[in-house]
Formats: structure tokens, sequence, C-alpha cells
């Protein structure tokens, strides 16, 4: 292969090898890249580095996932120190994260359960969805801070003459409906994966129920932590329509993931029977 690639090519490939295999697609974007390089045989002349060979890897500006790209124990420093961010924002949409991940690695389990032969089809399919979940929202790990560091940005500019006011005005007032959108996705996105959750829970991996259930208790935190920093900045937000549907829309979505973990909870439990 000459030149760049993109890298829908490299993830397709990816899912055609493992579907001939007959095994999960739902697997992380890296290791299907992986799949396909070794499957096409992409480095048996040369190393094949996706970093330099992929489009949009080439075009990404890594400053733009500063947090997800962190090591876990600094990214647990940074949270601690006296910086207001990342907050609680970005930490319901990383508990998303975790949640999701803890779903979909119960689907991929089921998939590959010695027996389950005639099941892989719709645990993988199961598992593919929540990696997409589970990717949407580490992008918003970053997302969220990088909206409150736009609502700052806004308050800093000058306000020295009458045009000046006005400007940083309609800019914290920008920054702010920003800063509420950004967790609303992410409440939308984490009560995605509380079904998968749920689907697990039931049909899943037995062995691995106890995974399904903790995967429920981070997709309600998430959710809920969400809602939170999508109601305190609210509180900045002079639009009153549109604070006013965003926050009916917000409780609905708690008030149904709150639910469905309450039955995630019931079946994990039973299940687990002690």
């Amino acid at each position: 292969m000459v030149g760049l690639i993109p890298l829908k090519a490299m993830l397709d490939a990816g899912k055609y090898f493992l579907q001939k295999q007959k095994r999960s697609i739902g697997v992380s974007e890296k290791e299907l890249i992986k799949i396909a390089i070794k499957s096409l045989g992409l480095d048996e002349l040369t190393p094949f580095n996706p970093e330099e060979r992929i489009i949009e890897y080439m075009l990404a500006n890594n400053n733009e996932s500063k947090l997800i790209n962190m090591k876990l124990n600094e990214f647990a420093d940074e949270t601690a120190s006296e910086s207001p961010a990342p907050g609680g924002g970005s930490i319901a949409a990383y508990v998303g994260v975790l949640g999701a991940s803890l779903a979909t690695m119960v689907a991929n389990l089921s998939s590959h359960k010695k027996g389950w032969d005639e099941g892989w089809e719709e645990f993988s399919n199961w598992a593919a969805q929540g990696q997409q979940i589970k990717d949407a929202l580490l992008k918003l790990v970053d997302a969220d801070t990088a909206a409150f560091n736009k609502i700052m940005e806004a308050f800093a500019l000058p306000k020295a003459t009458a045009e000046e006011k006005a400007k940083r005005t309609e800019a914290i007032q920008s920054a702010t409906k920003f800063a509420i959108e950004i967790p609303f996705k992410v409440m939308q996105t984490a009560a995605g994966a509380m079904g998968i959750a749920k689907a697990m829970a039931t049909i899943g991996n037995p062995n691995s129920v106890s995974d399904a259930g903790v995967g429920a208790l981070c997709i309600r935190s998430a959710v809920m932590g969400a809602f939170m920093n999508v109601r305190i900045n609210a509180s900045g937000c002079t639009d009153k329509d549109f604070i006013s549907d965003i926050l009916t829309k917000g409780k609905t979505i708690e008030d149904a993931v709150i639910a469905e973990e309450t039955a995630v909870l019931r079946i994990v439990n039973e299940k687990i029977g002690i």
C-alpha cells in the first residue's frame, strides 16, 4: 500500500476479518486496526505505524485530547489539583466511559463463551454498540473541560467600553450555553449504555453479572453527575426558554436511568443470590 489510508477503511477491514472468524467486532479502534494490519499483511515488508499512515491520525490535534491521553494516575492527580478543571463534568463523562466499558466487556465475554457459539453475533452487536458509546463519551471528557475553559476565556475579555461589555456578555452567554449542552450530551450518551448493561445482566455470561451491575451503577452516576453540571451552569444562562426545555429533558433522562438501574440491580442481585 502506498500513501495514506482512511481510518474507516482500516476499521471496516478489522471488522471483516473478525466476522470471518465469528468473533465479536465490539473491540477498540486500536484493536481493529491491529487486526487489519496483521490480516492484510501491511507490516510484512516494513513496519506499519497507524499514526503515520492513517489520514485522520495525521490530522488529529492531540491538544484536544489532553485528558484521555493521560495515564490513570496522572488523570487522578490533575483532578485532585487546585485547578478547577477537570471537574465534575469531565469525571461524570469518564464514569460513563467505565460503565459502558464494563457492559461491553460482558458482551464480549459472552460472545466468546464456550458453548454459546450460536449467540456470538447478537453479543457482538451489543459489544459494538457499547464501543460506540464508550468512544463518544471519551471525547466528551475533554469537551467538558474545554467548555469550562471557554467560559473562563469569555469572563477574561475586556469590559472598559460599552461595546466591549456587550461583546463580553454575548461571549459569556454563548460559552455558558455550550457548557450546558456538553454535559447534556453526556447524559444522552451515557443513558444509551444502560440498555446494554440490562441486556448483559439478563442474557450475558452469568459469571460476569456483577460486572454488568457495576456498569449500571457507573452509568447512573454519569447521568446524574452530568445533570448536576447542566443545572449549575443553567443558573448563568439568560435564555429562559432554552433552560426550561433542557432541564425538562434532562429530568426525564435522569428519572428513566434511575428506574432502569433499579431494574438491572434487581436482576443482578437475584442472580448472585447471596
